[in-house]
């Protein structure tokens, strides 16, 4: 609920975090040397996240340091010449950005995926890593905004007073001298200007929806607007322009789709800049020096750009004249000159430039994978897949090498389909490069990704008519999506396994209990099991969004009428329905769905004597970070699946190395795992339980 300073921050409709998929195990099988080996693609990546500082004077990104991702600087002039300037040595480092001097690099870390981050700041040219937010506990830490006008300090939101409620505190980034801006009243989210004035805080009210009050000249606050429940996913402050006379949101009142929209902060005078009938405007570029967007993406079957300035024309259309498939700009520096543009494609992993908006040059920084160019990779094709009540689900078809010859993206033969469900469920899947689809595909897969009901990016309309449907509506949308599989020969009736992560784990666990005939298997990754608890258990920091979010959506736990319908819609209460093998992943360190999830529905098959296959990872959280247990992971789901869809395996060899991986009930239930144990490197040795 909080919002980053508008300076230089490039909002642009990035995927959802990719659920991870499965890998692999066993013997070799025929052909299994000429697949693509996991850790190319879920491996670390030879470097990510290019960013050109402010000041223009250096270009920095991500790449390992003896295996763990870490932060790298390089002059400008000579971007071959970067050094690491962090240090981690166990988890890696997958968020950073400039301080607005660009003279350091600032970073978030937590402990073992249990999201208590830590604000952290390294000079650009090396040395001594210090901690902003050095507050013991479960603290945890949000950026909230970095701004030119305020070149010494950096806004961060700390929940150190109240677990609930964060206040904001200016941090001065090279002494770490921290700053009270003011405590926070009990509002679950708060705008600042780019003078870090806080402006407007945001709180839910019962029955859903937010009152948005405007902080006045004599300390008080006054109610400016209401955001009905119906908008709560589809309305939101972006920031101010840089003299804060103007506050740029994303709005959905009065229509389905979100508008761009410009709002007087005193008058409240509200004007629309940019709107779609045919999804929510998602993606802002903003002027470095302004601040006001010059460019919007609208992101249905893929995302496309629209300029708001004669500048950003030009910038457009020359990148898209010179870089195949999709781009981004992901920042800029101050004066507007550079910028640095990722271009990816689904069989482009992604290679990252440094563009000149003046000289119009682009000058190539890296490729992300550069190893996976030696390989085939698969197109994806969007699909549009009519629900059984006449909604349009946006999808992705990712089809093995063979079942599509002549390259129309449908499929030629059939062969066995996973049904790769994302997380969220308020986010969405998106056209590009997916890991996932690849690794899938390459094994022999067709891999389907589907936006059902209550994805974002596709209006309120759509978004809203999940409310009360986990496992109803929003189940049945990824049913007709199988159904439509197998009527256009995608794949047969017998040959289909569901997967996902969070809500995509849910998906799974529902699909193999409310539809136990549809699937030949299913793989969880940190799924809710039951509705009840997991509302139960959400983290303090929560607290002040669940009315208006997933009370509405889901339910009240306080709400006995509610916890009828809850229960009756979670899967552990349909255990006994489960007739397919089942794999489940686990990190217990997890604030989103806790271990305890997964706890309870592995006891309650192993009391009813039903065959799981269970893996917990004991420095992990809600997804696998680390590059080991991503590789332990999927090696065991390659075998997994392989077992009930007869695809290729690749073996697992050194996979387990350095993993923490414990497989707490069923080893034996998945082909080569309970033998690759022991033979796991020694120190950091898995466990079975």
């Amino acid at each position: 609920m909080s919002i980053k300073s508008f300076t230089r921050t490039v909002l642009l409709c990035a995927s959802p975090l990719a659920l991870l998929v499965p890998s692999a195990l066993f013997a070799q099988q025929s052909g299994a040397q000429q697949l693509i080996p996991r850790e190319l693609i879920f491996g670390n990546p030879s470097r990510s996240g290019a960013q050109v500082s402010p000041d223009g004077k250096h270009v920095s990104w991500l790449a390992p340091v003896d295996g763990v991702m870490n932060v790298w600087v390089a002059p400008i002039a000579t971007p071959t010449q970067g050094k690491a300037v962090t240090a981690d040595k166990s988890r890696g480092i997958s968020q950073y950005f400039w301080a607005p001097d660009g003279s350091h690099v600032l970073f978030l870390q937590d402990a073992g995926g249990n999201e208590n981050f830590h604000v952290f700041a390294v000079p650009a040219m090396g040395g001594t890593a210090r901690d902003l937010t050095p507050v013991a506990g479960t603290v945890r830490a949000e950026v909230l905004g970095v701004s030119e006008l305020r070149p010494d300090v950096v806004l961060v939101g700390l929940n150190d007073r109240n677990p609930q409620f964060f206040d904001p505190y200016e941090i001065n980034y090279r002494t770490g001298e921290k700053k009270l801006v003011m405590e926070n009243p009990g509002y679950g989210g708060l705008v600042a200007d780019n003078m870090h004035k806080i402006r407007f805080g945001m709180k839910q009210v019962p029955g859903g929806g937010s009152v948005v009050d405007r902080l006045e000249a004599d300390g008080s606050w006054k109610t400016a607007f209401r955001i009905e429940n119906e908008d709560a996913f589809t309305t939101n402050p972006i920031g101010f322009d840089r003299d804060g006379k103007t506050l740029f949101m994303v709005d959905s009142r009065g229509r389905d789709k979100a508008a761009l929209v410009r709002m007087d902060p005193e008058t409240l005078k509200t004007d629309i800049i940019a709107e779609s009938d045919r999804a929510d405007i998602q993606g802002i570029l903003p002027d470095p020096r302004t601040h006001a967007p010059i460019a919007y993406s609208v992101n249905y079957l893929k995302n496309e750009w629209t300029a708001l300035t004669p500048e950003a024309k030009a910038d457009l259309d020359f990148l898209r004249g010179k870089l195949p498939g999709e781009f981004a700009i992901t920042s800029i520096t101050d004066d507007g000159r550079l910028a640095t543009v990722s271009s990816f494609a689904a069989e482009a992993p992604g290679t990252s430039w440094l563009y000149d908006r003046q000289a119009k040059t682009l000058a190539k920084l890296f490729d992300v994978r550069p190893d996976l160019s030696k390989y085939a990779l698969q197109p994806m094709t969007p699909v549009e897949i009519p629900s059984g009540d006449g909604k349009t689900l946006v999808s992705y078809l990712t089809l093995p090498a063979g079942a599509d010859t002549n390259g129309d993206g449908k499929a030629d033969r059939p062969a066995p389909l996973v049904l790769n469900v994302h997380g969220g469920p308020w986010a969405r899947d998106n056209y590009g490069y997916n890991g996932a689809h690849q690794w899938l595909a390459d094994r022999g897969y067709a891999v389907l990704s589907v936006n059902y009901r209550g994805s974002t990016g596709f209006g309120k309309g759509f978004v809203n008519s999940a409310i009360g449907e986990w496992s109803g509506a929003m189940h049945q949308d990824l049913i007709d999506a199988v159904d439509w599989a197998i009527k256009s020969g995608v794949t047969t009736p017998d040959k289909v396994a569901i997967m996902g992560g969070s809500y995509g784990g849910y998906a799974t666990l529902v699909g193999v209990t409310f539809t136990p005939d549809r699937f030949a298997c299913g793989v969880d990754i940190v799924g809710p099991s039951n509705l009840k608890t997991l509302m139960e258990s959400f983290p303090a920091y929560w607290r002040p969004i669940l009315e208006g979010t997933f009370y509405k959506h889901i339910g009240d736990p306080n709400k006995p009428e509610d916890v009828k319908r809850m229960m009756a819609q979670s899967p552990i209460s349909r255990v006994d329905a489960i007739k397919v093998p089942l794999l489940i992943g686990q990190g217990a360190n997890d604030p989103r769905v806790v271990k305890a999830e997964s706890d309870q529905i592995v006891d309650a098959m192993r009391a009813k004597k039903l065959p799981v296959t269970y893996v917990n990872y004991p420095d992990e959280g809600h997804g696998f970070q680390r590059p080991a247990n991503r590789l332990s992971f999927f090696a065991i789901t390659e075998g997994f699946l392989s077992q009930c869809l007869g695809g290729k395996v690749e073996p697992i060899g050194d996979d387990f190395t350095g993993s923490s991986l414990e497989v707490l009930e069923g080893a034996q239930h998945v082909p080569g795992l309970a033998g690759a144990l022991p033979k796991a490197a020694a120190g950091t040795t898995p466990t079975t339980e």
